[in-house]
């Protein structure tokens, strides 16, 4: 009697939908590390209204371009058939399901150990980037037949290659940025794991194509001279017409799908400034909890990406990748995304900015090259990214019944990595294990040389 109590409660709380279970969650999970009951309160709600805007945006934009896209493929044959929301609806599914809680859990005390054995010097307290971590963790729980111990240990992994490439960052986001000696600030978002990549064909630049940084050009000039032109309202009304064209829509439905993308790709960018606010009072409340057991150390503070945001460098490359990568899409074998919500690509950016220093025709070679890396990624969790959203009654409004969507969206060798070691746990085929062990023990290698590259380009 009791179990079946217990478990008509959760389902109940479950079957709330993600906003409302978020609402309760933030708002007792503050409460409990310290926080005032009406900043408690503001977190929870903050939170709830941002899931359901976010929602909102994801649908008015499925609803819109569907039925271009659905023409497109009919009358083409290129199979791109999985529409690209971006990073919300990975946002929106983490943030609905209670494994996300548990992810954070596990990271904090990653934190808290690898601080207090000096392992890195930075507090990550950019909470609400957690769910991309719970990204990988659900994707490893969802191959690997729920396989907790497995899951559990591979998040603890890539967290803790985190806040070592924060730290190691540190020295070149100083000179980025001017920073002293004295700041504070770095970023230990999950995007910059693709900095060894990067770093691996900055390489073979300075070995093969040295001499091109003597054609680089000045980006805050570029930005300046394209001013509104390559805003998000303009990106979005580009991508409505290109769309529209594709799909051999009449004037009025391109006008239409033109003015929708511009909307859509505005709000994306202002209801996922909502989610920082929400989580801040429950982030203040860890960070303050896990400062008095640190007794005064001077850390690093880890905060969200767009601390690099000043650069122009990063907005130009941003805007001259847009176009690369809708044409990449078309044409790359295996790809079947179309991309919409991640065209700006502000998942690589950060990365190329930081180790290249900011020269710019650098910055868009290697981005081109890596564009493929980001385009399989959401080909392969476009099936997990549907069933999930589907299982939370969370499915954009407009998509039909049997259609994918998915997301351009960070870490795309970590995901792939998901995939394949959970695969690998489910079958226990040993072919499969022995790729799985290869492949992380590839990566690892990898990590750890960009470490010793960037530690001697500092000293």
């Amino acid at each position: 009697m009791f179990i079946d109590t217990m478990n008509n409660l959760f389902n109940g709380f479950i079957n709330l939908g993600g906003p409302a279970m978020m609402f309760v969650i933030i708002t007792v999970l503050s409460l409990l590390v310290g926080v005032s009951i009406s900043k408690s309160l503001e977190g929870g709600l903050r939170m709830a209204v941002a899931l359901t805007g976010m929602g909102a945006v994801i649908s008015l934009l499925t609803s819109s371009f569907a039925p271009a896209l659905e023409q497109f493929v009919e009358s083409t044959g290129v199979s791109l058939s999985i529409t690209d929301l971006g990073w919300a609806p990975l946002a929106v599914i983490t943030w609905g399901s209670v494994y996300t809680l548990y992810f954070a859990f596990v990271c904090l005390v990653v934190n808290f150990i690898m601080l207090i054995t000096k392992m890195t010097t930075t507090l990550n307290v950019d909470l609400f980037n957690i769910w991309n971590l719970s990204v990988i963790g659900l994707l490893t729980l969802y191959y690997s037949n729920q396989n907790f111990i497995l899951t559990t240990l591979f998040v603890m992994m890539i967290y803790a290659l985190m806040l070592i490439n924060a730290d190691v960052m540190k020295p070149t986001i100083n000179k980025l940025l001017d920073y002293d000696d004295t700041n504070i600030t770095t970023t230990a978002h999950p995007s910059l794991l693709i900095a060894p990549v990067v770093m691996i064909f900055n390489k073979i630049i300075d070995v093969c194509l040295p001499f091109i940084d003597k054609y680089d050009f000045n980006a805050e000039v570029l930005n300046k001279k394209i001013g509104f032109w390559g805003s998000k309202f303009a990106i979005g009304a580009y991508l409505g017409i290109f769309i529209g064209l594709l799909g051999q829509q009449s004037a009025a439905e391109i006008f239409t799908l033109a003015f929708t993308g511009g909307v859509a790709l505005e709000l994306f960018a202002l209801v996922g400034g909502w989610f920082g606010p929400a989580i801040e009072p429950l982030s203040n409340g860890i960070t303050k909890q896990m400062s008095k057991r640190l007794k005064g150390r001077t850390l690093l503070v880890g905060i969200d990406w767009p601390i690099l945001a000043p650069r122009a460098e990063l907005w130009a490359v941003a805007n001259i990748l847009a176009p690369i990568l809708l044409i990449i899409s078309i044409f790359l074998p295996g790809n079947k995304v179309l991309p919409l919500g991640g065209i700006l690509l502000t998942v690589l950016a950060p990365a190329l900015l930081i180790i290249t220093k900011g020269r710019v025709l650098r910055m868009t070679i290697i981005g081109t090259v890596l564009i493929p890396l980001f385009l399989w990624g959401a080909t392969f969790i476009a099936e997990f990214v549907t069933e999930t959203s589907r299982a939370m009654n969370s499915i954009p409004a407009g998509l039909s019944a049997n259609a994918l969507f998915s997301s351009i969206d960070s870490d795309p060798i970590e995901k792939m990595l998901a995939i394949l070691m959970g695969s690998a746990v489910k079958t226990m085929d040993m072919k499969w294990i022995g790729l799985s062990i290869v492949a992380v023990a590839l990566y690892l290698l990898m990590f750890f040389w960009y470490f010793k590259q960037m530690r001697k380009d500092h000293a």
